[in-house]
């Protein structure tokens, strides 16, 4: 996307003066009664900061006014809100409502995992909340306050925020063991293998091979094919196996019952030659 700021509309903000913080401090108490031209004006003269904010965030999945735009709902949210009893000056106030408006909407149009819209707008609005309660207690809100605050139930709102998720480069830096600096990914488990099943695994295997190489040559070749043991993904049927060897489907058949018959006397191979099936 483009990274784009519009000449007029960049002239147009810059023709906004800043405030002060006594100007600021007049127009909340304007717009706490109520106030139009206050609240105009108290977000004209930050429009500036969205700017500021917006190149910071700069995406290349969506454009740069787009995220202007998106950080201006935050804005004009942040001096709904604004009081001078905060202490603070209306820009630091801002700070958290706009970042929070323009990374979601970053977010929600780069998502590497899709949420339906729905569940999105829904976690949109519990963000929301979640910032505006935080600014007022001074701390995280619990899911029942959430709850009491959204009219909605405290379960569909853990709900919602089980669908939330964060994602992270494995090729990150992070710090390993001793303080030495390694890639995320070299500290994620292969939980896929564990050296004791890929050793009982392999001798399973040699073992049966060593078994089925006793075998008479037609029964061994059906054995062979019919449970992969070459290695192939592909399990030969009776009809292919009877192409190769000369037989009928029939004769194939009975051959295989004959083999296993007889590595059955041998040893208690069924639970090994159903792993070699599945390979």
């Amino acid at each position: 996307m483009d990274a784009v700021i519009s000449k007029g509309y960049l002239k147009q903000v810059l023709a906004y003066p800043l405030l002060t913080a006594q100007e600021e401090a007049d127009l909340a108490a304007k717009i706490a009664q109520g106030d139009k031209a206050a609240f105009t004006r108290l977000v004209n003269c930050n429009l500036r900061l969205v700017i500021s904010l917006a190149k910071r965030c700069n995406s290349a999945a969506v454009s740069m006014m787009d995220l202007i735009q998106e950080g201006n709902l935050g804005l004009m949210n942040a001096a709904q809100k604004f009081s001078a009893s905060f202490g603070t000056r209306f820009s630091t106030y801002a700070y958290p409502w706009i970042m929070q408006y323009m990374l979601r909407y970053i977010d929600s149009h780069a998502s590497f995992i899709p949420v339906a819209g729905g569940r999105g707008r829904m976690l949109k609005r519990i963000h929301e909340s979640q910032g505006y309660l935080y600014q007022r207690n001074g701390r995280e809100a619990t899911p029942a306050e959430l709850s009491s605050f959204l009219e909605l139930s405290e379960d569909k709102i853990r709900d919602c925020l089980n669908s939330d998720y964060s994602v992270s480069s494995l090729d990150v830096v992070v710090s390993g063991d001793g303080g030495t600096e390694v890639a995320l990914g070299e500290l994620i488990a292969d939980t896929k293998y564990a050296p004791e099943d890929l050793l009982i695994d392999t001798e399973t295997r040699e073992e049966v091979r060593r078994m089925v190489s006793g075998l008479p040559r037609n029964e061994k070749m059906v054995i062979w094919y019919r449970f992969n043991l070459d290695g192939d993904k592909h399990r030969k049927t009776f009809r292919e196996l009877a192409r190769m060897i000369g037989m009928s489907p029939e004769s194939v058949r009975q051959a295989e019952i004959r083999a296993l018959k007889r590595l059955r006397n041998k040893a208690s191979v069924e639970a090994p030659l159903a792993e070699a099936v599945a390979f």
